[in-house]
């Protein structure tokens, strides 16, 4: 069986990895090259790997693989899942002053998505 090539236009190197995303948490994800293609994620080269760039406010979670044709999707799901316990444990309040500068910088605003509720 031939090798998969890398996903990226005009790049014929051979995929080593698979990127997916996780919409909902804005997380890209990505791993060892899964044993299939799949419609909605992208295989990568080394070289496209390594310079993996993703959206402002979105999060990288690389996942160390095993040996290359493996499907690792139980990791990927296991790497997000682990993310967004770490994201969601109990922090302690912000000083006034960090506060104070976040609204001055602008840091603390966030993009929300707004459901129609009649769509």
């Amino acid at each position: 069986m031939p090798a998969r090539e890398c996903s990226r236009t005009a790049c014929s190197r051979p995929a080593v990895s698979t990127l997916t995303y996780v919409y909902a948490d804005s997380t890209a994800v990505l791993g060892p090259l899964a044993a299939t293609s799949e419609p909605h994620t992208y295989d990568l080269c080394r070289e496209h790997s390594a310079g993996l760039t993703v959206p402002l406010g979105w999060r990288v979670i690389r996942v160390a693989g095993t040996a290359e044709g493996t499907d690792d999707l139980v990791a990927l799901a296991e790497a997000v899942r682990a993310d967004r316990e770490d994201r969601d444990a109990p922090r302690p309040p912000a000083r006034r002053d960090e506060r104070a500068a976040e609204r001055r910088t602008g840091t603390d605003r966030h993009l929300h998505v707004v459901r129609n509720p009649h769509a």
